[in-house]
C-alpha cells in the first residue's frame, strides 16, 4: 500500500485499528543513495518488523491473528532465526510440553512433530509417541532440521501472506531509518540480491533482529557488553563496565557419518592456527580449543567428552553425538537414512577473538569468516585426528551435510548471536530477580526460591543462567537461576514510544540475558510485543500508557490471557 492511501483511510489498514496522532505521516526524507536513487517503492502497514527469526515470526503471527498488517524483513532467505538459520535446535525449559510459554508456541511444536508424522517415512513406534523427539537429542525434548522449523513457520504464516496481511520482504536488510523526537517515522530496507531500496511506513516499529540494529539508527538508548557491579549490584558482574566484552558466537553446521568412506577433504586454510589455540581465558581453559574436553560451565574444571556417530554409549562421558542430533535413523523406516544428523554447537566451535554486535559491516564479516573457519577447522579435526573409543583418530566418515543448512559451505546461513545491543528499559532485570543465588541475598531463604514477581507480567520462561567464554577472556559463567515473568517495563525503551524491542535486545543485562535469550522465551517476547502493538493501536495510546495506567494493564493482560499467555508460574 502507498503511503498516500494509507494516511487517506480513517482507520489503519482493513483492520479498522484507529492509532490517534500515529495515523499521520510527515514527509519522510531519507538522504539519496549512492547510485542517486531515493527509493525504488514504498509500503505501510501497522507494523512493521525488522528480522524475522523466532521472536520476529511470534510478534508478526500475534499481530496478524488479531487483525493487523504486517510487513516483516529477514536478512537471510530462512525465517526462523535461531531454530533455522542459525541452526540451533531449541533450547528448552523441563516443562516446556505442558506450560512456561504461549499457547502458539506449542502449537508450533505440536506442528513440528506432525510434519514428521505426515510426510515423513517414520516407523510406527516413533509415529505412536505423543512427545516424538525426531533426533533423540539429550540436549531438547525436540531436536529437529532446520528445513522443518521453516516450512512449520511458513506453514503459519501462508495465510496470511496469501490475503495479503503479510509482506515478507526475505534477503532484505534494514539501511537506515528516519525519526524524529521520540518517534520513528520509517525504515529504509534494502534488497541484498537487487540492491534496490523500499521504504517502510507504519505506527509501530519492532526491532526483532540478533543484533539491536535498530537501536542505534533510530538513536534509541541502549548498552551493550558487561555492566558494572556499582551499576546493577549485580552478585556476578564485573567491576567494571566493557561494552566491547560479549559472549562467544557460533557458525553451526550439520553432519551425518557414513561408516567405511572417506570424505576428507582439503585442509581449511587455518586450520593449524585452530589446531593449535589455547584460549587464553580466566580461570584458565584447560588446554587446545580443538579437544574433547572443555571448562565444565559450572565448576571450571577440565571435564572430559566422548564421541561414537554410530550413537552408542560413550560413559562415562557425553557422547556428543546424541547432544544436537536433530535426525535419529532409528525413528524412521530402515535404509532411508544412511545414519544420524547431528548438529555441532559446541564449546569446541565457539568464537571468542572478537565481537559481532557494535562493530562495522567490515569487522562482522572478517569475524563471520573466521567463525567458518573455526568451524570447518573443528570438522576437519573430527575427520582425521579426534580420539576414538577403539584407541584410532578420526572419523573419515563424517559427511557436512550442506543440504540440510542450505548454503554452499556448509555452515550455517547466519552466526548464532547469544548478546545484542540491549534497550535503556523503563526497567531491567537484574541478577536479583532470577538469579536463585542474588535472589536469597536480597529477598531471603524463602523469597529466594521463587523469582520476583512482577505486576506488569507478560509471560513467563525459564532457564539457567547460561553465559558462553566472552571476547575479553572470561570463562563460563553459568548458575541457577529461577522460573520467571516477563515484565513489560523491559520491552519499553525510557524514550522512545513506537519502537519495541523483540529478540535479545530487550531490557535485561549481560548476566540475565544469560536466560532471557533462549527460544521460547523469545517466542513469548515476541508474542506479548504483538499483542501489545495490536491492543496499543485498538485503545490509540503508546504502550507505556499501557504500562502506567492500572486499569488498562489489567484489560491488557486480560487480552493476552485469552490469547494463551501465562503470567505466573503454576
Amino acid at each position: 500500500m502507498k503511503r498516500r492511501n494509507f494516511i487517506s483511510l480513517t482507520g489503519l489498514g482493513a483492520t479498522g485499528l484507529a492509532s490517534g496522532a500515529l495515523t499521520s505521516f510527515p514527509t519522510i526524507s531519507f538522504a539519496a543513495s549512492a547510485a542517486g536513487e531515493q527509493y525504488s517503492s514504498e509500503l505501510s502497514a501497522n507494523v512493521v518488523i525488522a528480522g524475522g527469526g523466532v521472536g520476529g515470526c511470534a510478534a508478526a503471527l500475534s499481530a496478524l491473528r488479531n487483525g493487523l498488517d504486517v510487513i516483516m524483513t529477514e536478512e537471510t532467505d530462512w525465517i526462523g532465526g535461531q531454530l533455522t538459520s542459525q541452526g540451533v535446535p531449541p533450547d528448552e525449559h523441563a516443562w516446556i510440553e505442558t506450560h512456561g510459554a504461549p499457547k502458539a508456541y506449542r502449537d508450533y511444536r505440536n506442528a513440528v512433530r506432525e510434519y514428521y508424522k505426515n510426510n515423513y517415512p517414520i516407523t510406527d513406534v516413533a509415529k505412536s509417541r505423543p512427545r516424538l523427539n525426531p533426533g533423540n537429542a539429550t540436549v531438547s525434548a525436540l531436536c529437529h532440521e532446520p528445513r522443518v522449523s521453516l516450512a512449520v513457520l511458513h506453514q503459519m504464516l501462508a495465510p496470511f501472506i496469501s490475503s495479503g496481511r503479510l509482506t515478507l520482504l526475505i534477503e532484505h536488510k534494514i539501511s537506515s531509518a528516519e525519526y524524529s523526537g521520540n518517534k520513528v517515522k520509517a525504515l529504509r530496507a534494502q534488497s541484498l540480491r537487487s540492491g534496490r531500496t523500499v521504504i517502510l511506513v507504519a505506527p509501530y516499529f519492532v526491532d526483532a533482529t540478533e543484533t539491536g540494529e535498530l537501536l542505534p539508527m533510530t538513536n534509541t538508548e541502549f548498552v551493550m557488553g558487561t555492566e558494572s557491579r556499582n551499576e546493577t549490584h549485580e552478585l556476578h558482574a564485573p567491576l567494571k563496565a566493557d561494552p566491547d566484552n560479549q559472549q562467544a558466537f557460533t557458525m553451526c553446521f550439520a553432519m551425518d557419518y557414513v561408516p567405511g568412506s572417506n570424505n576428507v577433504g582439503d585442509k581449511p586454510a587455518e586450520y593449524d592456527f585452530w589446531r593449535n589455540l589455547v584460549p587464553k581465558m580466566t580461570p584458565a581453559w584447560p588446554g587446545k580449543l580443538l579437544d574433547l574436553s572443555y571448562s565444565n560451565p559450572k565448576t571450571l574444571e577440565k571435564k572430559p567428552l566422548g564421541l561414537n556417530p554410530d550413537g552408542s554409549s560413550t560413559d562415562p562421558y557425553l557422547n556428543l553425538w546424541n547432544y544436537r542430533r536433530i535426525l535419529a535413523k532409528d525413528n524412521f523406516t530402515p535404509g532411508v537414512f544412511k545414519g544420524d544428523i547431528s548438529t555441532v554447537n559446541w564449546p569446541q566451535n565457539d568464537y571468542t577473538l572478537g565481537n559481532l554486535v557494535g562493530v562495522s559491516q567490515k569487522e562482522f564479516n572478517h569475524h563471520v569468516a573466521r567463525g567458518k573457519q573455526l568451524s570447518l577447522s573443528l570438522f576437519h579435526w573430527l575427520q582425521t585426528e579426534a580420539p576414538r573409543p577403539d584407541g584410532k583418530l578420526g572419523w573419515p566418515g563424517l559427511r557436512l551435510r550442506k543440504d540440510v543448512m542450505g548454503t554452499e559451505d556448509g555452515l550455517a546461513k547466519y552466526p548464532y548471536i547469544r548478546e545484542s545491543r540491549r534497550i535503556k528499559a523503563e526497567f531491567t532485570v537484574l541478577e536479583e530477580h532470577v538469579g536463585q543465588e542474588n535472589r536469597i541475598q536480597v529477598a531471603g531463604p524463602i523469597a529466594g526460591k521463587i523469582a520476583a514477581d512482577f505486576y506488569d507480567s507478560v509471560g513467563i520462561g525459564y532457564y539457567h543462567i547460561d553465559l558462553h567464554p566472552s571476547s575479553r577472556g572470561n570463562n563460563y559463567i553459568d548458575f541457577s537461576s529461577l522460573p520467571f515473568q516477563i515484565p513489560l517495563g523491559s520491552l519499553l525503551p525510557i524514550r522512545m514510544e513506537n519502537l519495541i524491542p523483540a529478540n535479545k535486545n530487550i531490557g535485561t543485562t549481560h548476566i540475565t540475558n544469560g536466560c532471557y535469550r533462549l527460544h521460547p522465551v523469545e517466542w513469548s517476547i515476541g508474542e506479548a510485543v504483538g499483542l501489545l502493538v495490536t491492543y496499543s493501536l485498538k485503545k490509540q495510546v503508546f504502550p507505556k500508557q499501557v504500562r502506567e495506567g492500572k486499569e488498562l494493564l489489567a484489560e491488557f493482560q486480560e487480552f493476552i490471557v485469552r490469547q494463551g499467555v501465562e503470567l505466573k508460574w503454576r
